[in-house]
């Protein structure tokens, strides 16, 4: 079964044209990028009205079934992230060894990071901060040599309208009085709760909104790499395809499987808070998105942060079944990075710094996931990523024939014995030590 994936994951490449393989070349070599998503949704940091709404909190609009006028005046109208800073955002992530970004350019609530002349509800016309945010950070980008992608809700928009809404229940969020009122119009309006937000029809939010700024976002910031589409509520093939036609702005760009499923593939698969089985995304490429809390949007009151050895034994797991990391960032409203986010991406860079051979540029192996940990693969050279070290001081690789094995951590060689490599007595890294390991083909 597992030589069955990796046949298909070679299938699969040579299935794709030269171009394509080449467009996709620096994403799989990659493996680890930071997902960013920030927006006007930071400035409530997950309470209305002083309740705490349930859930994501970049989902309390739609959640606290806030009205649009309610919502631009208590979070836009105090938008001003004045300590925004996006060369330091870059840096931290370069040093904690991710090759790209993508931001949330516009998420669910329709609110653009970026000046865009389709909608003011964007924050140069509608905070009092007025300036593009993504201009500076593209910039940025350019100077430590990160990829740069955008997020981009195509279809999902609670502000501007016509913008299509999944339908959320208000007993998810917060005790409002009006609760059945408010459930019981959104049953009978397509989602929508504000009146406001159905003054125009879906189709002409493609047209007047969603199509010019996508063409903003693909025209005036440089190079795109990335255009992470989410989600495909309400979407239709022409309106998908309208969207689709506007990639020819920048022909190298990649993009997911969420603009509308299943005529638009994409490029990538996207499973989401989630690791998938060995061989489970049939040689596709794929990316997992998850959170280093609980939240994608800063929530003041979300304490469940991920461990930092949980964080990145996930990067190697994904790793080695052949897919990518995308760790998420939800910044405060006054631009700064959590402290727990910065501090974990530190851990992150420090090990990567070391072990970043085991992970850049590998593939899943033909070897089954071990009980010690994992194992990727590059040429003739095996990674062995050890969580567990043996107490026998053994380390018994089934199938292969070792040539030669020594530690990252310091370079020290192994004595080895076929299929089996004899270890120091202590593990020189008690979250993963990478022994690396030349076989014979």
């Amino acid at each position: 079964m597992k030589k069955l994936a990796f046949i298909l994951l070679l299938c699969y490449c040579h299935t794709l044209s030269a171009q394509d393989n080449n467009r996709m070349l620096w994403w799989r070599e990659a493996r680890f990028g930071m997902f960013i998503h920030w927006g006007v949704y930071a400035q409530l940091a997950g309470v209305y009205d002083g309740h705490e709404i349930n859930k994501a909190g970049e989902w309390i609009m739609n959640r606290g079934k806030i009205p649009v006028a309610a919502y631009k005046q208590q979070a836009a109208a105090h938008f001003n992230p004045v300590k925004y800073n996006p060369d330091e955002w870059v840096r931290m992530a370069k040093d904690a060894g991710m090759k790209y970004i993508v931001i949330t350019a516009k998420h669910h609530d329709g609110f653009a990071l970026f000046h865009s002349n389709a909608s003011k509800w964007n924050i140069v016309d509608a905070t009092p901060y007025g300036k593009d945010l993504l201009l500076p950070l593209a910039a940025a980008c350019r100077k430590y040599h990160i990829k740069l992608g955008f997020y981009y809700s195509q279809a999902q928009d609670w502000t501007n309208p016509g913008g299509a809404v999944n339908r959320k229940v208000t007993s998810e969020g917060w005790p409002n009085p009006d609760s059945a009122k408010i459930d019981a119009y959104t049953k009978d309006h397509d989602g929508h709760w504000d009146p406001a937000q159905e003054t125009a029809t879906f189709a002409q939010y493609i047209d007047k909104v969603a199509v010019p700024q996508v063409k903003e976002l693909l025209s005036n910031y440089g190079d795109v790499a990335v255009l992470w589409w989410d989600t495909p509520t309400n979407m239709t093939d022409d309106a998908a395809q309208k969207l689709q036609a506007l990639l020819k702005l920048q022909p190298n760009i990649i993009t997911n499987d969420r603009l509308k499923r299943p005529n638009f593939p994409g490029d990538t698969k996207t499973p989401e808070q989630k690791i998938p089985k060995k061989g489970e995304m049939d040689g596709a490429d794929w990316e997992t998105c998850m959170t280093m809390n609980g939240t994608w949007g800063y929530k003041s009151t979300d304490h469940k942060w991920k461990s930092d050895t949980t964080l990145i034994r996930n990067l190697i797991d994904i790793a080695s079944k052949g897919g990518n990391y995308l760790l998420n960032v939800g910044p405060k409203a006054d631009g700064t990075f959590p402290e727990e986010s910065i501090r974990s991406l530190k851990a992150i860079g420090n090990w990567m710094k070391i072990n970043g051979e085991a992970i850049y540029g590998t593939h899943e192996s033909e070897l089954p996931a071990p009980a010690w940990g994992r194992v990727t693969a590059k040429g003739n050279y095996l990674y062995l990523s050890v969580f567990d070290w043996p107490q026998d001081g053994k380390l018994e690789i089934p199938g292969t024939k070792i040539i030669s094995a020594q530690l990252l951590a310091n370079g020290k060689k192994l004595i080895t014995n076929d299929m089996t490599i004899n270890l120091p007595a202590k593990t020189p890294d008690g979250i993963a030590a990478v022994i690396k390991v030349q076989i014979k083909r």
